[in-house]
């Protein structure tokens, strides 16, 4: 797989928490988990499942920082 995308987290999928339109497909990536929310037709046309490999591609324009009070 090609990109122009930098930052590309390869990991395990560990969960798929599939919603009424969207699923929370989670991955272990060196021990931390990853969570993206796709359309559930996304996670049937990738034929995820548990277990398998694949990447998190995350393209953004800004990143927040917060802290607890």
């Amino acid at each position: 797989m090609k990109m122009s995308a930098r930052n590309v987290l390869r990991g395990t999928v560990v969960e798929i928490v599939k919603g009424a339109v969207t699923s929370h497909v989670r991955l272990d990536v060196g021990g931390t988990t990853v969570t993206a929310s796709i359309t559930n037709e996304a996670v049937a046309e990738l034929g995820l499942k548990t277990g398998d490999q694949a990447s998190a591609v995350i393209k953004a324009t800004d990143v927040m920082i917060g802290v607890d009070d």
